[in-house]
C-alpha cells in the first residue's frame, strides 16, 4: 500500500480549505492547512510535506513570493491555484518553479490527480533499474536518456532532476527528435499530464512560459547552455532536441 500523501494547503479561505481537507481525507491525504504564506514557511521549516498547494491570492506574503522562498531553500513540488483564466497568474508561477497549476474554481477529484502526477515524479513507488535495451518507454538522444515509465531522466547515466513541467516538455521533444515542434504544439503536449492523452486545449499561458523552462532545461542537459547543442531554438517557430550527427 502507497503511503499516504502529506500536502501543505495554503489558502485563506476557511470554507474552500474545510471541504478540500474532508475530500482529501478519504483519498489517503494528510492535509495540514495554514492561511497565510508566513505560517507555510514556518511549517516547512519544522516538518516534510510531499507538496505544497499554494493559493496565489494571499495575506501578507503573496502566493508568489512564497514559491520563489519555497524553491529557494526546499525541493519539495508546488501546485499553485490560480483564479481561473488569469493567464498572468499562471505564467508567473510557472516561471518562478511550480510544477503545476490548477485553475479555481477546480474539482477535488482533478486536483488529486494533478498532485498524484507531480508526485510520481519525485516519489516512485519502488525504486527502477534502468530500463533494458530496447524498451520502448525509453527514449535515448545521444547521452539523453528519458524513462517514461520511471518518470527518470539520465545524461551519461547520472539521473538529472527535472521539475513536471521540464520533463513533459522534454519528452514531447524527444518523441519528435530531429523535428521543429512548434510553440503552440508544446503548449498543448505539457499542459495536462501525459495520462490524459492527447488533445489537451492549447493555453497561452503555458506558450509564454516556455522560454523559461527551455532555459532550466539547458542549465541542466547542456555542457554550455549558452551554445546548446541538443535543445535548439527555431526562431519564430518553435524548438527542436537535435540528434546526434
Amino acid at each position: 500500500m502507497d503511503a499516504p500523501i502529506r500536502a501543505l494547503l495554503v489558502e485563506d479561505d476557511r470554507d474552500a480549505a474545510r471541504l478540500l481537507e474532508e475530500y482529501m481525507a478519504t483519498k489517503d491525504v494528510l492535509l495540514v492547512h495554514v492561511e497565510d504564506g508566513a505560517s507555510a514557511l514556518a511549517r516547512l521549516a519544522e516538518q516534510g510535506f510531499d507538496v505544497v498547494l499554494l493559493d496565489v491570492m494571499l495575506p501578507g506574503i503573496d502566493g508568489f513570493e512564497v514559491c520563489r522562498r519555497i524553491r529557494a531553500s526546499h525541493d519539495v513540488p508546488v501546485v499553485m491555484l490560480t483564479a481561473r483564466g488569469d493567464d498572468a497568474d499562471r505564467i508567473a508561477g510557472l516561471e518562478l518553479g511550480a510544477d503545476d497549476y490548477v485553475p479555481k474554481p477546480f474539482n477535488p477529484r482533478e486536483l488529486l490527480a494533478r498532485m498524484r502526477a507531480v508526485l510520481r515524479r519525485v516519489r516512485p513507488s519502488a525504486p527502477r533499474a534502468a530500463a533494458p535495451a530496447g524498451d520502448a518507454s525509453v527514449l535515448a538522444i545521444g547521452p539523453i536518456e528519458i524513462d517514461q515509465a520511471a518518470l527518470v531522466v539520465r545524461r551519461g547515466g547520472q539521473e538529472v532532476s527535472l521539475t513536471s513541467f521540464e520533463f513533459r516538455i522534454l519528452v514531447a521533444l524527444a518523441k519528435r527528435a530531429g523535428e521543429t515542434v512548434t510553440r503552440e504544439e508544446l503548449a498543448s503536449a505539457v499542459k495536462e499530464p501525459a495520462a490524459r492523452g492527447k488533445g489537451a486545449p492549447y493555453d497561452p499561458s503555458v506558450d509564454r512560459s516556455l522560454d523559461v523552462h527551455v532555459s532550466r532545461l539547458r542549465q541542466k542537459l547542456e555542457d554550455d547552455p549558452k551554445d546548446p547543442r541538443f535543445i535548439k531554438t527555431v526562431r519564430g517557430i518553435g524548438y527542436v532536441l537535435a540528434r546526434p550527427s
